[in-house]
């Protein structure tokens, strides 16, 4: 079995240049958006958390960035991925288009205040 990263930073190393700088770009916006939240690999992707909840997730694949914000949110912003190819919780964003950074940091605010209303 593959070994899995146990940080983002480690998780970025295997990957080219260009797409870690994109991953740098889209963590940095991430916690931009929300500040304080918790790091960790969790299902082998870089993920966020808030009051120990995911936020979300992304993971580096060979043509796109996958972001993974979960079914509620590809929901709300289903009007905004249109271009996009998207599954029943993730957005595939391709690394020849520009990666649409204010939406990733609109979605991830959403995220945050859907899970700070459960507290």
């Amino acid at each position: 079995m593959k070994n899995v990263p146990q940080t983002i930073d480690a998780y970025m190393d295997g990957f080219n240049p260009e797409i870690v700088e994109i991953m740098i770009k889209v963590r940095s916006v991430i916690h931009e958006a929300v500040p304080d939240l918790k790091e960790c690999i969790s299902w082998g992707m870089p993920t966020f958390k808030l009051n120990g909840k995911n936020l979300v997730h992304f993971a580096g694949n060979k043509h796109h960035l996958g972001f993974y914000p979960g079914t509620e949110a590809i929901e709300k912003f289903k009007n905004n991925l249109t271009g996009f190819k998207t599954s029943k919780g993730g957005i595939q964003f391709p690394y020849n288009k520009p990666i649409p950074t204010d939406l990733i940091a609109e979605i991830t605010r959403y995220n945050a205040s859907e899970i700070k209303a459960l507290f």
